[in-house]
C-alpha cells in the first residue's frame, strides 16, 4: 500500500494502535480532535487520503476541503450526520461499519427486554421500601413462554435476538419488508407484512431497524397505542427512531404501555426533560419502568476493538486492493 495520510476526527486520542494494526507502517494518523469540524484545519483537511469519523457531524465545511480525499470511513453504523449528497459530488467514497457488536447489542435488548418483563428493576426498587410486606405482587406478570415478542427489523441483530430468545420459549414476530421471502422459516419466527396487524400481538417489543425517512419518529403514540397496556418497548437501535420523550412520557404515565428499555435517545446526552427528571430522581410513577444506558449497547473490549480495526482495515482494503467494503451511497 502506498503511503497515505489518514485522520480521525475525535473520542479516541492517540496512540492509536488498532488502527496502526489494521494500517500497517504506510499511514500516517493525524488526530483532529474535536467534535465540531468547524475547529478543523483546513490546512491539515486538504492533506488527507482519508478520514475516519466518531461523532462530528460532516458536512460541505469539511468536505470542500477534503481534496486529496478518496475514502471517509465512519466508526459504526449510523450516518445520519455525514453529507452524503456532497461526499458522492466530490467523488468521495462513503463506508460504514455495520457488522461489528452484533452479540452485544443483541444481549443487551435480551437483558433489557428480560429484566423489564421480570420486573427486576421494579421490584428492586420495591424491595428498598417493603417492611415487614417484603413479598409484593402488585402487578400482573405474564409467564414468558406464553408472552409474544414482536421485533422490528430482523437483519443481523433482530435476528441474533431470536435465537436468544427462543430458549425461552417465547412466540416470536417479526416485521422487516427488506428480507427476502422464506427468511422467516429459515429463522423460525412468524412474519408479518403489516406492523399494524403484528402490534396488537405483542407483550414485548424490540426495534431493530436503520434511521431513515421510513423509520425516523415511527415510535410514536400512534404506534404505541396499538400495543396491550401491560407491554414493554426496548429500543437498542437509533435514538430518533423515537420521536420524541414527550410521547414515552405521555405512554408510560398513562400506562398506555408497562415498560420501556432504552440505549439511546433522540437527544443525547438527554436534557432537563420531565421525563429524565422523573427518571434520575426515581418518582413512584415510574419507578423500575423505564430503564436507560448511555449508548452502550455495542460496547465490550471486543467490539470496540473489532469496530477500529474494521474500520481502517476499509480504508487499507481500499487503497491496497481497490475493495469498497459496506459502500453507502444514500
Amino acid at each position: 500500500m502506498k503511503r497515505i495520510i489518514l485522520g480521525i476526527t475525535d473520542h479516541s486520542p492517540p496512540p492509536f494502535n488498532v488502527e496502526r494494526e489494521a494500517l500497517g507502517p504506510n499511514a500516517k494518523i493525524i488526530f483532529l480532535n474535536s467534535l465540531y469540524e468547524e475547529n478543523f484545519d483546513p490546512k491539515i483537511l486538504r492533506k488527507l487520503d482519508a478520514l475516519l469519523v466518531w461523532r462530528t457531524k460532516i458536512t460541505k465545511n469539511t468536505i470542500r476541503f477534503l481534496e486529496r480525499c478518496k475514502i471517509v470511513v465512519r466508526y459504526g453504523v449510523g450516518y445520519d450526520d455525514i453529507d452524503l449528497n456532497t461526499l458522492n459530488q466530490n467523488g468521495i467514497h462513503f463506508c460504514n461499519v455495520p457488522d461489528y457488536g452484533t452479540e452485544e447489542v443483541a444481549d443487551s435488548a435480551c437483558a433489557l427486554l428480560l429484566g423489564l418483563h421480570r420486573r427486576i428493576s421494579y421490584y428492586d426498587n420495591l424491595s428498598r421500601k417493603l417492611h415487614p410486606d417484603w413479598q409484593n405482587q402488585s402487578y400482573k406478570t405474564l409467564r414468558l413462554s406464553q408472552a409474544s415478542l414482536g421485533v422490528i427489523g430482523v437483519g443481523r441483530i433482530g435476528t441474533a435476538l431470536i435465537n436468544r430468545m427462543k430458549p425461552f420459549g417465547v412466540n416470536i414476530m417479526g416485521f422487516d419488508p427488506f428480507q427476502p421471502s422464506g427468511h422467516e422459516k429459515a429463522i423460525g419466527y412468524e412474519r408479518f407484512s403489516s406492523i399494524n396487524h403484528m402490534l396488537p400481538k405483542c407483550d414485548l417489543i424490540s426495534f431493530h431497524c436503520p434511521l431513515n425517512e421510513d423509520t425516523i419518529g415511527i415510535i410514536n403514540m400512534s404506534l404505541l397505542s396499538k400495543l396491550k397496556p401491560d407491554s414493554i418497548v426496548v429500543n437498542t437501535a437509533r435514538g430518533k427512531i423515537l420521536e420524541s420523550l414527550d410521547v414515552l412520557e405521555e405512554a408510560l404515565h398513562e400506562k398506555i404501555i408497562w415498560g420501556a428499555g432504552l440505549d439511546v435517545l433522540p437527544e443525547e446526552p438527554p436534557g432537563e426533560h420531565s421525563l429524565i427528571k422523573a427518571w434520575r430522581s426515581r418518582e413512584s410513577w415510574l419507578q423500575g419502568r423505564l430503564i436507560i444506558n448511555p449508548h452502550q449497547a455495542f460496547f465490550s473490549n471486543q467490539s470496540w476493538f473489532e469496530m477500529r480495526f474494521k474500520a481502517a482495515d476499509t480504508v487499507r482494503n481500499f487503497f491496497e486492493n481497490g475493495i469498497i467494503r459496506n459502500k453507502i451511497t444514500e
